[in-house]
């Protein structure tokens, strides 16, 4: 019944945009802190970003160096991450979840999330 569906994935040269979504149903959207994960094969699944209920409070992984924003629209049930000046080293499968009460503590915890997206897929050539 809970659906997580990422969209906005694609290949890019280094230096480009992307703007990913995440479109929410099943569940009241507005009640849940949300992430952005990324997984490349090989590697642990890695934290990119996180916003709390609140939309102007985010965290981000140092690995992101100020490149993307996370940001939510509650009255579309999305979640975005719009990622500037993408390098080969952003290349993975990105994930949103939704969290539960944990999630307010540690933003970056893999296991405080429930509900999970299948993925969109982020490739930036050389």
């Amino acid at each position: 019944q809970e659906q997580l569906v990422e969209s906005g994935g694609g290949t890019v040269q280094t230096g480009g945009s992307l703007r990913l979504s995440c479109v929410v149903s099943g569940i009241t959207f507005s009640n849940y802190p949300m992430v952005w994960f990324r997984q490349t094969p090989g590697k642990e699944r890695e934290f990119v970003a996180a916003i709390s209920l609140r939309p102007g409070s985010t965290s981000y992984a140092d690995s992101t160096e100020g490149r993307f924003n996370v940001s939510r629209d509650n009255a579309k049930n999305t979640l975005y991450l719009q990622i500037h000046s993408l390098k080969p080293e952003d290349t993975g499968l990105y994930y949103c979840a939704a969290g539960i009460g944990l999630a307010i503590i540690n933003p970056a915890l893999q296991s405080a999330y429930k509900y999970w997206g299948q993925g969109t897929r982020v490739t930036v050539s050389s």
